[in-house]
């Protein structure tokens, strides 16, 4: 069988959800062809070629991006069965999947993916199923990729370099309310063949990679899983740099981990602050407090290795206070050049299945159900915070090239114009001081919980 696989975004790396999967359907005898379309577009050539198109929806991001082109192709070849694999597969219920070889699959999706195009049930639309220890797993089929030349580098005080990116397990221990993992995974996690995590380090080494992303929702979900990978990692290759996401609970909880890694060349830490109002972190269930966030911070910088928060400063909880606070927060912590400043215009997304939305502090804001941004919609009682939101999604946009201080400091004015300063502006990094010069950073400042952009949108006006 012909197989197209299709990726729409995968947070600016090389998709390793088409490499994967596109192995092991060649070793179950399909010829492959994988299309990313965040950096070309769709070849009506592989279209036409496909007897088959599944779709990668690992994100919010993707999922979007990828239902136009579905529409698309379903409308010049109604004939051709459609699949969505991946986290958000079964986001949108009334996908308009329409002849019974279609399929959705989210979870652990490679079995069900082979079996679908095999012609087969591909079972449940779930699938949380082990994977056999000491499998022959296919090493990842990226030659069938575009070149890592084309993705997003790591950008730091000796300049950029090509990075690779991998994971060592699959969903996570944690149930965080506006997390889509918990949807789909329930708390449980996964892990990746070591030694399959490796050799697939190695062939992104050969392919040029001076830097590696751990995608791991945690790369701390399972620790002596990851260490013994990060140790091996390094033995192999002693100049690779690496970065890794990781619960601000699990910064604090495995301290012993930090200059361990830092020896083995982390750079930075990527962690979800989400908020500095305890109130929300409570109702999101992080597991962490605003003082923990500044203890990890502190954690960090003492082993060498600086953190870059991700933020959710829009929810019907907010408040200029809040927002102000937040900013405070980044200020005394000296972490403005450490946060992209999307993430300042970040607004909480409701998916279907959110475990936020039998919270009665955030049921009351919510609306009816918007097929278009695959949410349920909310409104904010302050319509001036709802103004702001639009205004740095705007601002923010438009500045995605600009020095990150210049861009903070009409962040700042904007939430200073809403009311939201209650005392003076802390003196920067009164709190804790990262390293004078060039902070480690991706090039690719977008990521898995942003709504698409308006330049990422306009390319599938005409999807092929």
């Amino acid at each position: 069988m012909r197989i197209l696989l299709v990726s729409t975004y995968e947070l600016g790396h090389q998709p390793v959800a088409l490499a994967a999967p596109a192995a092991a359907l060649e070793r179950a005898g399909h010829d492959v062809r994988c299309s990313d379309v965040s950096v070309d577009p769709l070849d009506p050539a592989d279209v036409a070629w496909a007897e088959r198109v599944a779709f990668s929806v690992p994100m919010h991001t993707a999922l979007r991006l990828a239902l136009p082109l579905a529409t698309s192709i379903r409308e010049r070849r109604p004939e051709v069965p459609l699949c969505f694999y991946g986290l958000y597969a079964t986001v949108p219920t009334d996908l308009a999947l329409v002849p019974p070889s279609d399929a959705v699959i989210a979870g652990e999706y490679v079995p069900g993916l082979v079996a679908w195009a095999s012609g087969h049930d591909p079972g449940q639309p779930v699938q949380l199923g082990r994977r056999d220890r000491g499998s022959d797993t296919p090493l990842p089929a990226r030659r069938l990729l575009p070149s890592l030349d084309r993705y997003t580098r790591l950008a730091g005080p000796d300049g950029e370099h090509l990075v690779g990116s991998v994971a060592t397990t699959t969903g996570c221990s944690h149930r965080c309310r506006h997390c889509p993992v918990p949807v789909v995974y329930d708390g449980r996690v996964r892990p990746v063949e070591e030694a399959a995590v490796v050799a697939d380090v190695d062939q992104l080494v050969a392919a040029g990679a001076r830097h590696l992303t751990f995608s791991d929702p945690d790369l701390l979900n399972m620790p002596g899983h990851a260490r013994r990978i990060v140790q091996e990692v390094h033995r192999r290759h002693a100049e690779l740099t690496f970065d890794c996401t990781v619960k601000v609970e699990h910064i604090l909880r495995h301290p012993d981990v930090w200059p361990e890694w830092r020896e083995a060349g982390c750079v930075f830490v990527v962690s979800a602050f989400e908020s500095v109002d305890d109130t929300l972190l409570a109702v999101l269930d992080k597991g962490h407090t605003a003082a923990d966030a500044s203890a990890a911070v502190t954690l960090l910088r003492a082993h060498g290795i600086e953190i870059r928060p991700s933020w959710l400063p829009f929810t019907p909880l907010t408040t200029a206070a809040t927002l102000s606070d937040l900013l405070d927060f980044v200020i005394a912590h000296d972490l403005v050049a450490n946060v992209d400043p999307v993430q300042y215009a970040v607004r909480l997304l409701l998916p279907e299945g959110s475990l936020l939305m039998d919270r009665p502090e955030i049921r009351p804001f919510v609306g009816a159900y918007d097929p278009v941004h695959l949410g349920w919609s909310w409104l904010h009682p302050d319509p001036g915070v709802d103004g702001l939101h639009t205004e740095l999604s705007a601002l923010v946009e438009r500045r995605v090239d600009q020095d990150p201080l210049v861009t903070f400091g009409e962040i700042e004015e904007r939430v200073a114009a809403l009311g939201g300063r209650r005392r003076p502006r802390p003196l920067p990094g009164e709190v804790s001081r990262g390293p004078d010069g060039a902070r480690f950073r991706l090039t690719e400042p977008w990521f898995c919980c942003s709504e698409p952009t308006a330049a990422q949108l306009a390319p599938l006006a005409v999807p092929y």
